[in-house]
């Protein structure tokens, strides 16, 4: 991922919304859409 300063550093790279933002492991997806693709990427949702 390109680094990004200023403007547009944390937002979603999928929607753009900038709430609730997931940024560990440099996922930048805001929650909704981690949700969406998380099983895609690998991510087991257990209990």
């Amino acid at each position: 991922m390109k680094k990004l300063f200023g403007r547009g550093a944390n937002s979603c790279k999928r929607c753009g919304r900038k709430q609730a933002l997931v940024r560990k492991y440099n996922i930048y997806l805001c929650r909704q859409c981690f949700r969406e693709i998380a099983p895609d990427m690998g991510f087991k949702k257990y209990s």
